[in-house]
């Protein structure tokens, strides 16, 4: 064997194909998630009035 696989049943590949992409996806919305948090927590954080929005219930 030289390294490759041995050819087989596409099943397992495409499997494996999909976890990839769905694991990549799944972290592409977290990371977009986490910017936009920081995005708003610098917004609120320069902005007094929306401070005291924040503030007040």
């Amino acid at each position: 064997m030289n390294g490759e696989e041995m050819a087989g049943p596409a099943g397992p590949k495409l499997v494996r194909l999909l976890y990839f992409v769905g694991a990549g996806f799944i972290c592409a919305i977290g990371i977009n998630k986490w910017r936009d948090y920081q995005r708003k927590s610098m917004v609120i954080q320069q902005d007094p009035k929306l401070q005291q929005q924040q503030k007040q219930p």
